[in-house]
């Protein structure tokens, strides 16, 4: 348990100081959220997984960010983990009557593995790296770690008909400082927290509704998010 507690001090070290960060003119905004996973066939070890996301500045009609993302997975025999290989296409807007927007490519690589602590907490290990090429930008890579934890409310396991407390943390740290033209990011890229209500409505289908709260060096924003999660 040393380790868990050791981990979970890290990632809140690596939070930035919300004192500093700067607020969003439009505090609070929406994303909404399809997920879905899938394998070839019964029992195969190939899959595909990915998202669409649909990211506004506030609850509906400014876009923020448009989302698009697919990838190839492949569960190694007898392991816990969860290997995927991806793209994503993103199209980001600017905030208000404004229609301009960039667009990014991006290729990535994840590996990901359920650990079970206790009866009823159920959390999850992802990493992923990010390769990106965005409008106007020089290459630029990412690196990012999510710890999911789901703790079942009304039953021990997380099944048809429960109801469930979702949460994650997720760290963004920076490759390449140097993007282009002069320009350089931090080394720290962004952090996002999130607690939400879960409910299973059947085997494969579940739904889930709460906030984040999206942090860096330089803003921090609050996002509603209402997301549908599908496995088949």
């Amino acid at each position: 348990m040393k380790n868990w507690f050791y981990l979970i001090l890290l990632i809140f070290l690596c939070l930035p100081n919300p004192s500093q960060a700067q607020t969003d003119r439009n505090e609070l905004g929406a994303w909404y959220m399809y997920v879905f996973n899938t394998q070839f066939k019964k029992d195969s070890l190939w899959g595909i997984q990915g998202d669409i996301q649909h990211r506004n500045f506030n609850i509906i009609g400014d876009l923020q960010q448009l989302l698009i993302r697919g990838g190839f997975t492949y569960m190694p025999k007898e392991s816990p983990l969860k290997l995927t290989a991806g793209y994503a296409y993103i199209k980001t807007g600017t905030q208000g009557d404004n229609d301009a927007s960039v667009i990014e490519n991006r290729f990535y690589q994840e590996t990901s593995f359920p650990v079970q602590l206790g009866k009823r907490i159920f959390s999850n290990h992802r990493f992923r790296y990010e390769v990106r090429f965005v409008d106007n930008q020089d290459f630029r890579t990412r690196y990012r770690y999510n710890l999911f934890i789901n703790i079942p409310l009304n039953k021990l396991t997380i099944e048809p008909k429960t109801v469930y407390l979702a949460t994650y943390n997720e760290i963004f740290i920076n490759g390449q400082r140097k993007i282009g033209k002069g320009k350089t990011v931090a080394l720290f890229d962004r952090n996002r927290l999130y607690a939400a209500l879960g409910y299973v409505i059947k085997k494969g289908l579940k739904i889930q509704f709460g906030m984040m709260r999206q942090t860096s060096n330089s803003f921090g924003k609050n996002q509603l998010q209402l997301s549908l999660h599908q496995t088949f």
